[in-house]
């Protein structure tokens, strides 16, 4: 792998890994350095990385092997200190366009926020096993089978661990007052 292709991969998943990153450690500077060892990596492992096969999903297995690991030290050494959350603006008004936000009044936006901080907790308070997979699927869009190849894990595994975050999620939500629309 060279210089070329390395800056193309980059190019082509960047985005995706650099937000996977952000949903998993719920903090710019962690996101920064998970992103940066991912791709250093991937550098030191180029020979492994194929082009034929799915580039976007090995990146992703090693941001997840990379994260699981410093959890891991961190709990080991006992000095587990609460992360920051993200900046609640960083991508408009939690994701909303500007158009739709202009039609909202202010008290919806302050009730939505207030939603998509309860939501975020809710899937923080998750297991890994549970918190992943929702990840996976919800915020990088990734069908089911690409996750089991990230995971390592088989496809029924995936949808089962995605239904049982969906109904955990729903217990908690109801239990803040969340109703479905």
């Amino acid at each position: 792998m060279n210089t070329r292709e390395i800056s193309e991969l980059v190019e082509m998943h960047g985005n995706a890994i650099y937000t996977f990153c952000c949903s998993l450690t719920h903090n710019k500077i962690e996101a920064d350095d998970l992103y940066q060892e991912t791709f250093l990596k991937a550098i030191e492992r180029k020979g492994k990385m194929h082009q034929n096969e799915n580039p976007k999903s090995y990146l992703l297995a090693i941001a997840i092997g990379i994260w699981k690991n410093s959890r891991r030290k961190y709990a080991r050494r006992q000095r587990i200190a609460p992360m920051e959350s993200l900046n609640e603006n960083s991508g408009g008004e939690n994701g909303l366009s500007m158009e739709l936000t202009k039609s909202i009044t202010t008290e919806d936006r302050m009730i939505n926020k207030e939603m998509c901080q309860i939501v975020r907790y809710e899937v923080e308070q998750l297991s890994d096993k549970l918190k992943i997979p929702l990840y996976l699927y919800y915020t990088l869009e990734l069908p089911v089978e690409n996750i089991a190849k990230i995971m390592k894990i088989p496809t029924g595994t995936v949808k089962s661990r995605l239904f049982k975050a969906r109904k955990e999620l729903k217990v908690k939500l109801e239990e803040h007052g969340y109703e479905r629309r």
